[in-house]
C-alpha cells in the first residue's frame, strides 16, 4: 500500500486556509517529477572535496570580495587537496584568468547548470575540454592561483543556472551553500 502524506501548500498557510489539504501519494509525486525531466543536478550533487564536514562550510555567497558580490563559496583546504566533479557532466572549458587563476567549467548532463572550480593549483592528469566526468572524479587540485592569497589555498566553488544561450558567462549565480550542506549530510 502506498504511503499517503498530507501537505499544506505554503500559499494556504499565508492566506489562513489550513483547512484545505492536498493528499499526495508519494510514488505518484515521484513519477510526476520524473515526467518533467527528473531531478536537478544540484539535488544530486556530491561534495567537491572528500571528507568535508558541516564545520568546513561557510556561506560567503552574499559577501563582497574584491569589490563585487562573491556569488560562490570558498572551501579552505591544503594546497594539493584533490578537487572532485560535483555532478555527472562534461568539462566545457579549462581556462586561466587573472581573478580565478586555473579554472574549470563543468556543465551537468542536462546542460542546466554550470559548476565552476577556481584558484586550482593544477588540473588532474588527462583532463580536457569535452571530457565526461562522474561525481567524485578527481578533476584538479586546490591551490591559490589568480587573485587568491598565496598563503590561503582554497577551492572557489560556484554554480550558475544556464540561460537559453547555454554560456557559462551568462548564467545566473545560485548559492551553492544549501546544496553543499545537503551533499555533505548525504555523504556521511
Amino acid at each position: 500500500m502506498s504511503e499517503r502524506r498530507t501537505l499544506v501548500i505554503p500559499w494556504m498557510i499565508r492566506h489562513g486556509r489550513t483547512d484545505l489539504k492536498l493528499l499526495v501519494c508519494i510514488p505518484v509525486l515521484f513519477l510526476a517529477v520524473l515526467a518533467f525531466g527528473g531531478t536537478s543536478s544540484i539535488l544530486e550533487m556530491t561534495p567537491p572535496i572528500s571528507g568535508l564536514t558541516l564545520a568546513n562550510l561557510r556561506d560567503s555567497f552574499e559577501e563582497t570580495h574584491n569589490g563585487h558580490r562573491h556569488e560562490a563559496m570558498d572551501i579552505i583546504e591544503p594546497r594539493g587537496t584533490p578537487v572532485r566533479a560535483a555532478v555527472r557532466g562534461t568539462i566545457r572549458k579549462l581556462f586561466l584568468s587573472k581573478p580565478g587563476g586555473i579554472t574549470i567549467y563543468e556543465f551537468d548532463e542536462k546542460v542546466e547548470y554550470c559548476y565552476y572550480y577556481a584558484h586550482l593549483d593544477r588540473y588532474a592528469d588527462g583532463l580536457h575540454e569535452g571530457m565526461s566526468v562522474t561525481p567524485g572524479k578527481v578533476i584538479g587540485f586546490v591551490g591559490s592561483t589568480g587573485n587568491a592569497a598565496e598563503n590561503a589555498p582554497h577551492l572557489h566553488f560556484a554554480i550558475f543556472e544556464l540561460g537559453p544561450e547555454k554560456q557559462w558567462s551568462k548564467g545566473k549565480a545560485v548559492n551553492p551553500y544549501p546544496s553543499l550542506v545537503e551533499a555533505v549530510k548525504r555523504s556521511k
